[in-house]
């Protein structure tokens, strides 16, 4: 399959008041075109921030590291993202070959402006359409992820429409541009469980119609299991473990990764306790020095305060970054 997306050694830190924040440090990972990637971790792992380096959407203090590439592949060429310069050239990476799915529709939506309204604005903005072609399209779009009565729909404010129906047409309006890659951000978080897995069963259609590659933003490994074909697993801004969801998830190496799995109801065992992984993530102002999960990690030893462990291929696509299980494996 073909690159869709290559993000190498992508460093991300904030000019702020209190100094300088580190809220991705020197990540990589690729996507192929009908690929789901999982990213997953707490909240202040680093995942949304890498989204939005990929469309350019961090706000303007954020300053990248000069060793740090965002390429997209696409049929006219490779897009090198930190090279858009203008308003007009970003428009490929937002909106165009780009869309993205926010946690929270009402945060997406403008108030003031009907959901037919801003479908229109945007594919007039990115495609060659009239305005009634725009219409039609945005119609069929609302149909197509499952919201009845869609032409009554497209006339209505957000504020008008359940939870439910406000994601089925945020997910309507970013597909509406034909992207090449879907960012989802927690798309399913606000969500119950039923409407969270038809939303999870129509991503999974659009990929398998349209052969678009997306970027699955969540903390819940439960719903990543049931999406993704990869998964990349972030701590304090470091890529921990990545792999084949079915390697990870199974046979998981890193002890973040094991907590992140054993705080997860067990349906086998309902009389189980919660697991929670100890301790809270530090703040990105005080980052921990060598592995960033030694503040909360059983396993820790005095070299995982000293020095950051490599990434370490443990089988076909497997890989984690932990001193203690890659020297168990002979591989240090």
């Amino acid at each position: 399959m073909k690159t869709l997306l290559e993000v190498e050694n992508l460093k991300v830190q904030f000019e702020t008041d209190e100094g300088r924040v580190t809220a991705v440090d020197g990540i990589s990972f690729a996507l192929a075109r009908g690929e789901v990637m999982g990213l997953v971790g707490e909240s202040g792992s680093g995942k949304s921030v890498t989204a939005k380096s990929i469309m350019r959407l961090n706000p303007a203090n954020a300053i990248y590291g000069p060793d740090s590439r965002i390429s997209l592949g696409l049929e006219e060429g490779v897009v090198d993202v930190f090279a858009l310069e203008t308003e007009r050239d970003m428009q490929i990476v937002r909106g165009g070959a780009v869309s993205m799915i926010f946690q929270e529709p009402m945060a997406s939506f403008a108030p003031a402006m009907t959901i037919g309204a801003q479908m229109v604005e945007q594919l007039l903005l990115h495609k060659d359409m009239t305005k009634r072609e725009a219409e039609e399209h945005s119609i069929s779009m609302l149909e197509r992820v499952g919201i009845s009565d869609a032409a009554k729909r497209f006339r209505q404010y957000a504020f008008e429409l359940s939870g439910g129906m406000r994601q089925r047409a945020m997910i309507a309006m970013a597909l509406s541009t034909s992207p090449k890659l879907l960012i989802a951000d927690e798309p399913t978080t606000a969500l119950d469980v039923t409407i969270q897995a038809q939303v999870i069963d129509l991503m999974k259609d659009l990929v398998a119609e349209f052969g678009m590659g997306i970027i699955f933003i969540t903390h819940d490994l439960g719903v990543i299991a049931q999406i993704a074909d990869t998964v990349a697993v972030m701590y304090l801004g470091r890529i921990v473990e990545y792999g084949r969801v079915r390697d990870v998830i199974r046979s998981p190496v890193h002890p973040y990764t094991r907590g992140l799995l054993n705080a997860l109801p067990k349906l086998h065992d309902l009389d189980a306790p919660l697991t929670p992984v100890a301790g809270d993530i530090p703040s990105p102002l005080e980052r921990p020095g060598g592995c960033v999960f030694h503040t909360r990690c059983d396993l820790s030893e005095p070299r995982c305060r000293r020095a950051v462990p490599p990434m370490g291929a443990l089988g076909e696509g497997h890989h984690c970054a932990c001193f203690v299980e890659l020297e168990k494996r002979g591989m240090l």
